[in-house]
């Protein structure tokens, strides 16, 4: 490799992404993913603590502040920063909502040069961040030209290190460079991190970060950033040496207001002064698909966004009164000095909020959640005991079948998983599991064309019980594969007796990811169905994404060997977990089933539909027929149509039915 560090070269970053400095306090990694999108190499900050100090070290001369939904922050950070990007000949771009239009004459006296307000495009903000910098060339002959020499290297897809020359300076620089030479930099300590940091960029992320320790330096962060297109990697390494508390600056993505044993702590002196303290415990659903199919990145991505959410909505109700921390895993908690109704209210917003679609790396999550509250006792309570107590009313959350709220210390919790465990192996035996069967109907015709087979159970003393409590309880009692074979064998021998008048209809059964991973289990399933007397040819097989997680090979195997042999298959749920596009180019699908809520959501706002409408296009753009779940409405059903939707199901046509209430239904449609 040949060293190159000539100042027209590289020296200048001219010939490579241009150096940009965002500070946002609620966008920080979108905006920095379509920054890098249109060729920019983004230093990106989430807090305005030493952000003019970082600014300055950064070699900018272009600097971003989005102020949209943080008003006096951006202005507070515009004061900050105006003066040196004026001082320096630099551009600072401004991002408000269009609510704070009134606003522009403040941050222009702070030493804003340019405006942007939303909604606006991506590519609107391209062209804006494009003119800024024009303007910073226009006062300071080229871009950075005014700024400090920037710090950073380049590798090409040969392999070929770069430097830039003050970096070079710095270090005791071989001829020939390379990236094992460059790693040696790092001390041993901060090694890991590295590495990991370029395992995430060949793992698809398009930009990372770490931080380390670097000599004549001090502690540096170097943001990454990878091109697919020319297979180059981009490094801006930037000075912290300046700024309080540099450790945050990496950490700061997942910090929220407080870490959990911050949260621990506050809430230990607000209870010893005998304050009226309530907690809620937020747990998220379903978010371990995005962890294991995804990665980490994604993952983290994902937690930012739903920290924001509950933020946004704790900054409304609560004001700065609010504590929010990130505990263990992927559960949030939000401490409150207020009203039990308040902090219930607040939690119904947050489960609203936390149940819309998240877009993460280009797919859509639907990932919702569990919530449970306590409430101070008093009567010197440790923040242990009180944790404690919010843990067990989110367990009772979780456990249920109805319940997205349970507060401790209520009877308002779901049925106890471990009572259905022992009662669930004894209702198997007596054949107490009932099936029912929701009618699927074609939109443009109204006839009903199909029916889905769905579990029931009557408890004796806890009613009516669906699918998703009796696989929970089945899973507590090691029972998940013969309940499945239970539900299968009893929907195939009623839909096989089926009167004349239901002949007709094809049925769907689901399957689990037990099932899928059992081996042979296509064979098994088919003498099933042979031996129920039922045709494989109007049989339909649905499976969820979760059900694909675990081994996407397997699951495409199994559904072609059905296909192959008769059935169809559907995809259930789409949009409850991390639906990928990798699910629908990879299995033999015939049906693409939309989730109920985003069904539902159609009838919102216009991002609401906007969302539902990719979900539809994209489907039958593959081939697939849509089945929309969860119609209860005309409205619904007539905004479904319009997009493209070709079946749907739900209470608009009817519940779940027995045999002769299904043959009834028919009769008054065919009259």
């Amino acid at each position: 490799m040949t060293r190159q560090t000539e100042p027209d070269a590289f020296d200048s970053m001219a010939d490579d992404p241009t150096p940009l400095f965002i500070l946002s306090f609620r966008q920080r990694d979108e905006l920095s993913a379509i920054a890098v999108r249109h060729g920019w190499q983004v230093i990106a900050a989430r807090r305005s603590d030493g952000a003019a100090d970082r600014l300055a070290a950064s070699g900018a001369a272009l600097a971003v502040i989005d102020a949209r939904g943080a008003l006096t922050d951006g202005l507070a950070a515009a004061a900050a920063l105006g003066g040196g990007i004026a001082d320096r000949g630099g551009a600072l771009l401004v991002l408000v909502s269009r609510g704070d239009v009134g606003a522009l004459g403040s941050f222009f006296a702070a030493g804003a040069t340019h405006f942007l307000s939303s909604p606006h495009s991506e590519l609107e903000l391209a062209e804006a961040l494009r003119f800024a910098a024009r303007h910073a060339e226009r006062l300071a002959g080229t871009v950075g030209q005014a700024m400090s020499a920037p710090l950073g290297w380049r590798v090409d897809r040969s392999g070929e290190l770069r430097l830039t020359a003050a970096l070079a300076g710095l270090l005791d620089t071989p001829t020939n460079p390379d990236l094992r030479w460059l790693l040696r930099q790092v001390p041993t300590a901060d090694r890991l991190g590295g590495i990991a940091a370029w395992r995430r960029l060949r793992a698809g992320s398009a930009t990372t970060a770490f931080a380390h320790e670097l000599a004549g330096v001090g502690r540096v962060v170097e943001h990454l950033h990878y091109d697919a297109v020319t297979g180059s990697t981009v490094a801006v390494v930037e000075r912290l040496g300046l700024v309080a508390e540099p450790d945050a600056v990496i950490r700061d993505a997942l910090s929220g207001v407080r870490d959990a044993a911050g949260a621990r702590r506050w809430l230990d002196r607000q209870l010893k002064e005998g304050r009226s303290v309530q907690v809620a415990l937020i747990g998220l659903n379903r978010f371990e698909i995005v962890n294991t199919t995804y990665g980490r990145d994604a993952g983290d991505t994902l937690l930012r966004a739903v920290q924001r959410r509950i933020e946004e909505i704790a900054a409304e109700m609560f004001g700065r009164a609010a504590v929010i921390a990130r505990m263990s895993g992927s559960n949030f908690l939000l401490a409150v000095e207020d009203s039990p109704q308040r902090i219930e209210a607040a939690s119904g917003r947050i489960a609203e909020a936390l149940a819309r679609p998240f877009v993460v790396g280009g797919a859509m999550a639907v990932l919702g959640c569990r919530i449970g509250i306590a409430v101070a006792r008093g009567e010197g309570e440790s923040a242990t005991d009180m944790l404690r107590r919010t843990g067990e009313a989110l367990a009772a959350a979780r456990a249920s079948d109805v319940l997205t709220i349970s507060v401790a210390g209520t009877d308002r919790h779901g049925p106890s998983l471990d009572t259905l465990a022992v009662d669930l192996r004894a209702a198997i035996e007596r054949d107490e599991i009932d099936i029912l069967f929701q009618p699927q109907v074609a939109i443009g015709s109204g006839a009903i064309v199909g029916v889905e087979a769905l579990a029931r159970w009557e408890h004796a003393a806890l009613g009516s019980l669906g699918a998703e409590t009796l696989f929970a309880a089945a899973e507590r009692a090691d029972l998940s594969i013969g309940l499945s074979d239970h539900i299968q064998r009893t929907a195939l021998a009623r839909a096989a007796a089926w009167p004349r008048a239901l002949a007709g209809l094809r049925l769907a059964i689901n399957l689990t990811a037990a099932d899928i991973a059992r081996p042979g289990f296509a064979d098994i399933f088919l003498d099933r169905v042979d031996a129920s007397g039922f045709p494989r040819g109007r049989l339909t097989v649905e499976i969820t994404e979760s059900g694909l997680i675990q081994d996407l090979g397997v699951a495409a195997g199994l559904l072609a060997g059905l296909r192959s042999a008769g059935c169809r298959v559907a995809i259930d749920d789409f949009g409850t977990g991390y639906s990928s596009l990798a699910y629908l180019k990879a299995l033999p699908l015939d049906y693409l089933k939309i989730d109920k809520k985003l069904a539902q959501d159609i009838t919102g706002s216009t991002r609401d539909r906007i969302v539902v409408r990719g979900v539809i296009d994209m489907a039958r753009s593959l081939g697939l027929a849509v089945i929309a779940e969860g119609v209860e409405t005309a409205e619904q059903l007539d905004l479904l149509a319009k997009e493209g939707c070709q079946y749907y199901q739900g209470y608009l046509c009817a519940e779940p039915l027995g045999a002769d209430a299904l043959v009834a239904l028919m009769a008054r449609g065919e009259g």
